[in-house]
């Protein structure tokens, strides 16, 4: 690309929202126009040649809406990792490459996934009533070593529990499409292709869903999944709610199938208040707020993943967390 042309980069968010405190970073590099609304679409998405998309700054334009004025788009960005809202059957098509947030907020969930182990294991439901109740309760507690995490989705965000964890003792098994991807990893202990989920689900203390959300993937963890896991068994979910089969999953908390659950995401957000998930003794509830990190800013951290690879754009380098549309991650 020619150091004097600058590409027309079209935000879609709304205008006045913090994140945008990132763009003058680039403001010599870019054309850059903002909007969220029909009106700034008409004007500059048939201009536009970047799309910088946010479904994580408020309500934003619906993507098809958005593509359909885009005539002359050459790269879309999404600001989050999910990119299911994003994945119509036109984008899917089209050689436009799509990239995301992958990565970037990974760590802030594999803390999540500590806490939800040493939660349950150290008891700490008990540990804070016993408190508020000046009550001086002596118990067992049980240690992470030895236990088994079974990673249900080993991406970026489940490679990061997973070395968490395993510093803690805990050992990982993993499932995932393509099995092959993981030879030689050192922080596995076993391997499980897609076909073998039940099996491995039988042999886990803790399941971990890191999964991306797709066709594949939507209620992968149902009945017929918690039937096949141990009574004592802990399910997580940092990856995409719908992974989880909410009523299957509330079905075997309140038959014991399971022992507990920790949660950060969930079908229908927010949770609706007469879930019964709300008021279980054995759930762990995060309002899908674990990885909205304030120090780093977490929009912060994801406005730069866009801007370095608006760098890597402009200077003719590859693009970085490109998603493979048909797959969906």
């Amino acid at each position: 690309m020619s150091p004097h042309r600058k590409p027309n980069l079209l935000v879609v968010c709304p205008p006045d929202h913090y994140v945008l405190r990132n763009l003058p970073a680039i403001a010599d590099s870019a054309q850059i126009q903002v909007g969220n609304d029909t009106a700034t679409l008409e004007r500059h998405a048939p201009d536009a040649e970047v799309i910088l998309y946010s479904g994580l700054t408020g309500k934003t334009v619906d993507f098809p809406e958005v593509w359909r004025r885009a005539k002359n788009v050459k790269w879309v960005h999404c600001l989050s990792a999910g990119v299911e809202k994003l994945l119509f059957p036109a984008l899917i098509e089209s050689p436009v490459p799509l990239t995301n947030a992958k990565g970037v907020f990974k760590r802030s969930l594999a803390e999540f996934a500590v806490l939800g182990m040493l939660y349950f294991y150290k008891r700490v439901r008990r540990l804070v009533e016993s408190q508020r109740a000046h009550h001086w309760d002596d118990f067992k507690v049980d240690w992470l070593p030895g236990k088994i995490m079974g990673v249900v989705g080993y991406g970026e965000i489940g490679q990061e529990c997973a070395r968490l964890a395993k510093a803690l003792g805990v050992k990982i098994y993993a499932i995932r499409r393509k099995p092959a991807l993981s030879e030689g990893d050192p922080v596995l202990d076993r391997i499980f292709g897609s076909d073998r989920l039940h099996e491995m689900l039988g042999e886990v203390d803790v399941v971990l869903a890191a999964a991306p959300l797709t066709p594949e993937t939507r209620h992968m963890l149902n009945d017929a999944a918690f039937g096949a896991m141990k009574p004592s068994a802990i399910v997580m979910n940092v990856g995409r709610g719908p992974v989880i089969d909410e009523a299957a999953l509330i079905r075997a908390l309140q038959q014991k199938k399971i022992a507990g659950a920790a949660l950060d995401v969930f079908e229908v957000e927010p949770l609706s208040a007469d879930s019964p998930l709300w008021d279980m003794e054995n759930v762990l509830i995060s309002p899908h707020c674990t990885d909205r990190t304030r120090d780093p800013d977490w929009l912060d951290l994801t406005m730069q993943c866009f801007l370095d690879n608006f760098h890597r754009y402009v200077s003719g380098q590859p693009l970085v967390n490109v998603v493979d549309k048909k797959a969906g991650y």
